[in-house]
């Protein structure tokens, strides 16, 4: 591969994994020194939604749903063995391994550091995690490894269309086999807050944008903009998750290691399953190689959000979602560089 062939990563998600660091850092230090002050941010909520941590979540999501073109759907009779196998790996696979790795890791290995009366919730956040598949990061690392991207559209795309129906059940059945009782209500006003609206507005926003100013000018000159709102957004909203676990993790700082520790095993795992079902498909390359970047990595922003809303803001389970931000992009740097030693 010629210099001009390398691709490389944007300023921001190059290094996303320092800036999260930071930011964490931040939170903890401003959760310790403000106290009880920061429990008047915490308290503004109704039906358990935070509202700064909802703005904060929604202005990550919406500029996601605006790169969504729902008409390339069609083109999924054409090569449908990718879309297979990322349905396949994202919704039957991957939830039930994260639900698995999680049990093992914090109901058996971990007993001895975590309280055993946290550990559902614990449990419960990687679950979430784990039944959230990516959505926007996945561009980046099927660029990165000169993936099709309208194949990797189609992916994503159908993918949020399943997180309409699937994520639900899924969430509600794997978390109800441990020994915390699901609020529905509040399950499904957060896939609605933080999955069914930024979707529908993103949809109008590009179809009404494109419609009056064309397509080159919407994806040159308008998505670009909107990248720095997602990842300041991000960045504001784990300031103020670690400002409100402060104290707890002053108290405790091996808790990310635990934590961090079964969500790379999964992420490997996953990766490693898809590339290989991938290679006994015959998939080309360009198509393999984002589908096991899909399956790898987790829909974060959503996890978060739900999270919260299921558990509350100082919880072990959206500590959980947290931590997963932190991991989850030195983590896929590393499998992009793998997926570009073994291209085929």
């Amino acid at each position: 591969m010629s210099n001009a062939d390398i691709k490389t990563i944007g300023f921001f998600e190059k290094y996303l994994t320092i800036w999260v660091a930071l930011c964490i850092g931040a939170g903890i230090l401003l959760g310790y020194f403000a106290g009880d002050s920061m429990s008047i941010l915490s308290k503004m909520e109704l039906y358990k939604v935070n509202f700064p941590i909802a703005i904060l979540i929604w202005l990550m999501i919406y500029p996601m749903m605006l790169q969504i073109d729902f008409s390339s759907i069609k083109d999924i009779r054409k090569k449908p063995k990718g879309i297979i196998l990322t349905v396949f790996v994202n919704w039957v696979i991957k939830p039930v391994t994260m639900a698995f790795f999680a049990w093992i890791f914090f109901s058996k290995l971990y007993s001895a550091w975590i309280d055993p009366a946290m550990t559902d919730e614990y449990i419960a956040g990687a679950i979430i995690l784990g039944a959230a598949p990516c959505t926007a990061m996945v561009f980046v690392w099927s660029y990165l490894t000169n993936g099709d991207p309208n194949y990797t559209l189609v992916q994503v795309s159908v993918n949020d269309l399943i997180i309409l129906v699937a994520f639900v059940p899924i969430v509600g059945f794997l978390i109800g086999m441990t020994d915390i009782r699901i609020p529905y209500e509040t399950l499904i006003s957060s896939v609605v807050i933080f999955v069914v609206i930024p979707l529908v507005a993103g949809w109008l926003s590009q179809s009404i944008l494109v419609r009056n100013k064309g397509r080159e000018w919407f994806e040159k000159t308008l998505l670009p903009k909107f990248k720095p709102v997602s990842i300041i957004a991000l960045l504001a909203t784990l300031i103020l998750l670690f400002a409100f676990q402060g104290q707890n993790i002053i108290s405790n700082p091996l808790i990310i290691f635990l934590i961090a520790v079964p969500l790379i095993l999964q992420t490997y795992l996953i990766f490693f399953f898809t590339w290989f079902v991938g290679r006994k498909l015959n998939l080309p390359f360009p198509i393999c190689a984002p589908a096991a970047m899909i399956g790898a990595s987790n829909f974060f922003e959503l996890a978060v959000a739900v999270a919260i809303a299921l558990f509350g803001l100082q919880s072990p389970a959206a500590l959980v979602t947290v931590v997963g931000v932190l991991v989850e992009v030195p983590v896929m740097l590393s499998l992009v560089a793998l997926a570009n030693k073994w291209k085929y």
